[in-house]
């Protein structure tokens, strides 16, 4: 049979949050790989098709390129990458010029879809003005109008914290303040931590002028979660914590979502989060186009990835294709608390010439991306 080698290399380190409940499953992404790999075969099976996973764990922060090369040297020629944007750029050079294709599975960085994008590099991860425009159009949708952006003070806070502010401007949400919570390094879950957060966070939304709906961008898991309920004045939190947006909604059951989850539950024992769907995806893109085009070859997938015959079913509503300006995947965005989605963007009335998914995120005419 004709032998499809996929890799997937993950920056993995014990992760950490506020909420024992959210520390991220060891397994987080990889297993959705398995499980699209295992779909991927049976439908090779038939085909004389065989899909083969290769997981290397690295460090996160640490130089990747022999882990790749050592991926290479095992004749995989498509990677999954779990990485950070620094260690995606890293590699994705020495990628193109050995004709392997990178599916970035784990970052949400605009900056790799814009400025730094790679004709060999596909996005099925979100980007974060993706996720920012969901949200921010559901809020305008629920006229909702007046937000305060409390942000951190790690980089990819402040990053999100751009992607709430440029929506705002997008949808016609009002910003009336902003607030930094600077991290000073906490006892994070100690007993006396709990009693200081009850009294800290209220003080810390205070002084803030009238408004329907707090923001925050705390992607550091530093303070967000504990601002639900804390607040000074009662309004509901949205972005990283209370209605939070996201590629995927482990309570997901439309479109045919319960099918996907009680496989995956069958198979790895929990539900499906974001970075499991975001990986599932990416191996079955691999899995169709090499289907469709008979071809185990790298340069003959993307083309048809790129072309306007592909397109792949995802449970999401409508079958999913990638924007030819940047190649990344239009997506729905979930919006939920921690047990249930309370919508999907795009919302209603909010119109697109080509598809209503492109209201999500950077738009063709705003691209910085050159891919030639």
């Amino acid at each position: 049979p004709l032998e499809i080698r996929v890799g997937y290399m993950r920056a993995y380190a014990p992760g950490l949050a506020l909420s024992v409940l959210d520390v991220p499953p060891r397994d987080e992404g990889v297993a959705g790989a398995e499980v699209a790999i295992a779909d991927n075969n049976t439908t090779g099976a038939f085909l004389g098709q065989e899909f083969t996973l290769d997981v290397t764990e690295v460090e996160p922060g640490s130089d990747v390129t022999g882990a790749f090369r050592e991926m290479m040297a095992k004749g995989v020629r498509y990677i999954l990458a779990d990485l950070s944007a620094e260690q995606l750029l890293s590699i994705a050079d020495l990628a193109g010029q050995e004709g392997v294709i990178i599916f970035n599975v784990g970052a949400h960085d605009d900056v790799l879809r814009e400025e730094e994008c790679r004709a060999n590099v596909f996005h099925t991860a979100p980007t974060r003005t993706m996720l920012a425009d969901g949200l921010a159009q559901y809020l305008i949708w629920k006229q909702w109008r007046r937000w305060v952006l409390l942000y951190g003070s790690h980089e990819p806070d402040r990053l999100f914290a751009d992607a709430l502010r440029r929506a705002a401007d997008r949808f016609g949400g009002q910003i009336v303040a902003e607030k930094l919570f600077e991290d000073r390094g906490t006892a994070r879950r100690s007993d006396t931590g709990v009693v200081q957060i009850q009294r800290q966070m209220p003080v810390f939304t205070q002084d803030l002028p009238e408004h329907d709906v707090m923001l925050v961008a705390d992607e550091s898991e530093v303070f967000g979660t504990y601002l639900p309920y804390r607040t000074w004045v009662p309004r509901p939190v949205a972005g990283t914590a209370g209605l939070v947006a996201s590629a995927w909604h482990p309570a997901s059951e439309q479109w045919g979502g319960t099918q996907i989850q009680n496989r995956f539950v069958d198979a790895i024992g929990r539900r499906m989060l974001s970075k499991d769907m975001s990986a599932w995806t990416a191996a079955r893109v691999i899995g169709e186009a090499v289907t469709r085009t008979q071809s185990g070859d790298p340069a003959k997938v993307a083309e048809f990835v790129r072309s306007d015959d592909f397109q792949v079913a995802a449970f999401r509503g409508q079958r999913l294709t990638f924007r030819k300006w940047n190649q990344q995947l239009r997506q729905p965005v979930f919006l939920g608390d921690g047990r249930s989605v309370v919508s999907t963007s795009p919302q209603e009335g909010f119109l697109h010439q080509v598809s209503e998914l492109d209201t999500l995120g950077i738009d063709e005419p705003e691209t910085s991306c050159d891919l030639n």
